[in-house]
């Protein structure tokens, strides 16, 4: 069996069409979807970039491999190693198409072959989903007599937002971006304006609606969706598809509008801890599968070492799945997702079913309060905080997570919850601005 993961940058699952979409970003994806097993509760435990990836790659929660910043000071313990190194053991010849070396070397150990064709760009994220495929494919064909291991990271439909021309389809026809009200004032008061001004604002000219932006996300997941697509047809040009597991997943979502964080990727709302995952492979999973059990990055490790016919490590924290997944039954999932950030803002999540807690370790810069709980039946959008008026269960959710981290650590003999011990990350350009005067106008 040959394995294929890909991981999509900043994609939220609600964009799609095969998780309930109305606009037609991903035909190929929805396509992969309906030719496999569609996991609707799907979640990261740690974000963004590198919490995420250093979670997929060792089945572990952030509290335990302790990247819990993107950028941070923290190195991934040299003694705990990665899927492609424990694939590498179990005789795949293991390749990587992507830039993530360039964040974090943890994050292109055990590969064999590691192409980066980020070295083109001055910032790495501009690599484009055509460069992407333009080494994969061939690499696929050169190598597809052995038993390999591919993984693809695809940076659309990351910021900026900047998609051909010919994708720009989702912003209604008969508006026009440069005038009528100005809904842009709050993204000029944001790291990301003072970030990508000059590469991406300054290119748009002088958009006025909001909705604008919103809609170029779009048109980059459908940009990056035809990538996949080419990607899908190489597989089956070379007969590779009937003995290859496809993967797909983001490593987070992106927040446009909500929660005033505009086109990034902080915050433990569903919009960006919500990500798809999709799996396919003819011989094994059956076609139209749609799996609700809740499930996590942590599992995905586990899962294609069992696929791979390799015993997954008895250090892995995360759920194979694989079993239930071939033989049609139900599959254990979780009944509570823990996620954390530190990279923008300091925050733990609960979430299990029906409700979410946020708990601040850190006063944020968006006038967030330090406790916030939904009701996600009643409040999908996590739009009316409830921690003052449901006390008593904004209480017991509480107690319950600060729980779950005290055990956690007191397992890892440690004494000091890393959300607090590690500084945060990016956030600090945000302090610095304001201490200075300068926030981004």
């Amino acid at each position: 069996m040959n394995v294929l993961l890909i991981v999509i940058d900043t994609l939220r699952a609600d964009h799609l069409g095969c998780y309930g979409y109305p606009l037609a970003t991903s035909p190929n994806i929805d396509r992969l979807a309906a030719q496999g097993a569609r996991f609707t509760h799907c979640f990261a435990p740690g974000i963004p970039t590198t919490p995420a990836h250093t979670t997929i790659y060792t089945g572990l929660h952030p509290i335990s491999h302790n990247i819990v910043c993107h950028g941070g000071q923290v190195d991934l313990d040299r003694k705990i190693p990665v899927l492609p190194e424990l694939l590498q053991q179990a005789n795949y010849t293991t390749a990587a198409v992507d830039n993530l070396y360039d964040i974090k070397p943890w994050l292109a150990r055990g590969y064999e072959f590691y192409i980066n064709p980020s070295f083109r760009h001055k910032l790495r994220l501009l690599v484009s989903c055509e460069e992407i495929n333009a080494r994969a494919i061939p690499w696929l064909r050169q190598h597809k007599t052995e038993s390999f291991f591919l993984f693809l990271h695809y940076w659309e439909p990351h910021a900026p937002y900047l998609p051909p021309q010919r994708y720009r389809m989702f912003y209604p026809p008969d508006k026009d971006p440069f005038s009528g009200p100005d809904t842009m004032e709050r993204v000029r008061c944001q790291p990301i304006w003072g970030m990508f001004h000059d590469i991406w604002f300054k290119k748009l000219g002088p958009v006025r609606d909001v909705n604008y932006i919103s809609s170029l996300y779009d048109a980059e997941i459908r940009h990056v969706d035809e990538g996949i697509g080419q990607l899908l047809d190489a597989l089956a040009e070379e007969n590779l598809e009937q003995n290859t597991l496809v993967i797909l997943t983001g490593d987070h979502g992106e927040s446009l509008t909500e929660h005033d964080i505009y086109f990034d990727h902080h915050g433990l709302y569903d919009q960006t801890i919500h990500v798809p995952l999709i799996m396919r492979h003819p011989q094994y999973i059956r076609p139209n599968m749609v799996i609700s059990e809740m499930v996590q990055h942590l599992d995905i490790a586990p899962t294609i070492l069992s696929a791979a016919g390799a015993e997954p490590p008895p250090h892995m924290e995360g759920r194979s799945f694989w079993q239930p997944l071939v033989e049609n039954r139900p599959l254990q999932g979780w009944d509570r997702i823990i996620s954390c950030e530190n990279t923008w803002q300091s925050k733990w999540a609960l979430r299990t079913r029906n409700h979410k807690l946020i708990l601040a370790r850190r006063p944020d810069r968006h006038g967030m309060p330090p406790l916030e709980l939904y009701d996600l039946v009643q409040d999908p959008a996590e739009s009316q905080n409830l921690a003052d008026s449901h006390v008593n269960e904004a209480q017991t959710l509480q107690e319950e997570l600060e729980c779950w981290i005290s055990q956690e650590l007191a397992r890892l003999n440690r004494t000091e919850d890393p959300i607090l011990a590690q500084p945060i990350s990016l956030g600090q350009k945000w302090d610095a601005w304001v201490r200075i005067g300068q926030e981004p106008q």
